[in-house]
């Protein structure tokens, strides 16, 4: 799964694909509408997916594509709690998708983004399981 090219703008709500990079900021693209705006910098946070990590207690961050990776592939046995679920189910169910995150450092806010997102991007299939993923790559080298 490329998490490439999406980005979260603080201040807007939601995920958002990467248009174009100007000097003072970002042209955004709806990923439902496919509208786009611009985004100052000077206004707006913005926080590329593919950056963003999670603590494990072994001190190796868990890349946020594999977090999603593992939430997909474990999805019929342990199905996604809502964002505003308790914390202790949240905490039950990281326990689950990701046994040795690290409980001090991930918090409840960084699980119901996490489940947030995921939810976003698994509803409009832009989460490709890693196998279908290799596939598709092998296949277009082929191709060429």
């Amino acid at each position: 799964m490329s998490l490439e090219k999406l980005v979260v703008v603080g201040g807007i709500s939601g995920i958002f694909k990467v248009a174009a990079n100007r000097s003072n900021g970002l042209i955004i693209e709806d990923l439902d509408t496919g509208k786009k705006r611009f985004a100052p910098a000077r206004k707006h946070q913005f926080t590329p997916l593919e950056s963003i990590t999670i603590y494990t207690s072994n001190d190796e961050n868990l890349e946020l594509s594999k977090v999603f990776q593992n939430m997909l592939a474990n999805k019929e046995e342990i199905p996604l709690v809502k964002a505003n679920s308790s914390n202790e189910e949240l905490k039950a169910y990281f326990a689950k998708i990701i046994p040795n995150y690290d409980r001090e450092r991930v918090y409840i806010g960084d699980m119901k983004k996490m489940i947030k997102w995921f939810a976003f991007l698994n509803e409009r299939a832009l989460i490709i399981p890693e196998k279908e993923e290799g596939e598709t790559s092998e296949l277009t080298e082929e191709e060429q």
